[in-house]
């Protein structure tokens, strides 16, 4: 069975609190947080692309994000529009790489499963590494879920389940996203009886901040996970 995207219910609107882990390696973008609005951002990237080469890399790339879903003046914008523009071409459960999606968790606990997993099998592909750390940053995030697509009713044997082929989820994703539906409800995958979300644009995010760093361990498989004190920067 395989679930359509035009069968599921829109969610009621309600402002929620969601988790997210990135990789520390990634500093928010601060264009995004300089700014209150598009004028603003509009002037202020003008400007610095004339002085600032680097920006055009640490942006990403604009071109897959209207100016108006990016939702400026708000705490962590850079945080909530970064998988936008920053999209892995490899794609991801609910994209086949030629869009982001704001992935989000309902605990800290089911956020840095759902990472640990994708960190094990990438670094399992890297020869000859027996040791090494990773840190993430930990994201808090409040948004509104209005107009979300529900799909915990879907059964957890439905194919956009699957752990490993993601071609049914994609295909929902792309749908949804053509739906113009903010974004996905759905079981976590890695992590049972949690609640994620996949949003399809950044608008709903009213705020994403950090909170603690964790890193992972690697030897010859992610180890452990710690919670690291103090704030690493």
């Amino acid at each position: 069975m395989v679930v359509s995207a035009s069968r599921l219910k829109r969610l009621p609107g309600r402002t929620l609190r969601a988790y997210r882990l990135v990789n520390s390696k990634f500093p928010p973008i601060a264009i995004f947080d300089d700014v209150a609005d598009a004028d603003d951002f509009e002037d202020l990237f003008a400007l610095q692309t004339l002085t600032n080469p680097r920006l055009l890399n640490e942006i990403g790339r604009l071109e897959l994000i209207p100016r108006q879903d990016i939702p400026f003046g708000i705490i962590g914008c850079s945080y909530a529009t970064a998988p936008f523009t920053h999209v892995n071409p490899a794609g991801s459960r609910f994209s086949d790489g030629s869009f982001g999606v704001l992935y989000l968790a309902d605990s800290i606990e089911a956020a840095i499963a759902e990472v640990r997993f994708h960190q094990q099998r990438y670094w399992s592909g890297v020869p000859d590494l027996r040791y090494d750390r990773f840190v993430f940053r930990g994201l808090v995030a409040q948004f509104d879920e209005g107009g979300v697509l529900d799909a915990l009713p879907v059964p957890r044997t439905d194919a956009i389940y699957s752990p490993t082929d993601y071609t049914a989820a994609r295909q929902l994703g792309k749908t949804a996203r053509r739906m113009r539906a903010p974004g996905l409800r759905y079981h976590s995958v890695r992590q049972p009886g949690a609640v994620c979300w996949g949003l399809l644009t950044p608008r709903p995010v009213h705020s994403m901040v950090q909170t603690a760093h964790y890193e992972m361990i690697w030897r010859g498989e992610i180890a452990a996970v710690h919670r690291l004190s103090g704030d690493l920067g």
